[in-house]
């Protein structure tokens, strides 16, 4: 069994940021799932602010390398979805502040 939970999951998560928006995935509204298997292995669902999001690699790759430190976690993956597709409502009331968007 896993030593962490989706709280945990989500709480690395918080560490990576959007480069183009400098606010942190989670608070954007970009994660929607975290998946975890028993032997520790973890799926992320998540989106992009925008289907040609150029630094949708380098973001795939921070979640992986947040989640590394998790004690007892095995294998990380991303699974990128469009649907439902990413809207500004779906950002934290954080991030809503930190932007300006009332």
């Amino acid at each position: 069994m896993a030593e962490f939970n989706k709280d945990d999951v989500f709480a690395g998560l918080k560490n990576v940021y959007d480069p183009e928006i400098g606010v942190n995935i989670v608070d954007l509204g970009l994660v929607y799932d975290a998946d975890i298997e028993e032997n520790g292995d973890v799926l992320v669902t998540m989106t992009l602010t925008s289907l040609g999001c150029p630094l949708g690699p380098v973001i795939m790759q921070e979640v992986n390398n947040a989640l590394r430190d998790l004690p007892g976690i095995g294998e990380t993956d991303v699974k990128l979805v469009w649907s439902p597709a990413w809207n500004p409502d779906m950002m934290s009331e954080e991030a809503r502040d930190e932007l300006g968007i009332w």
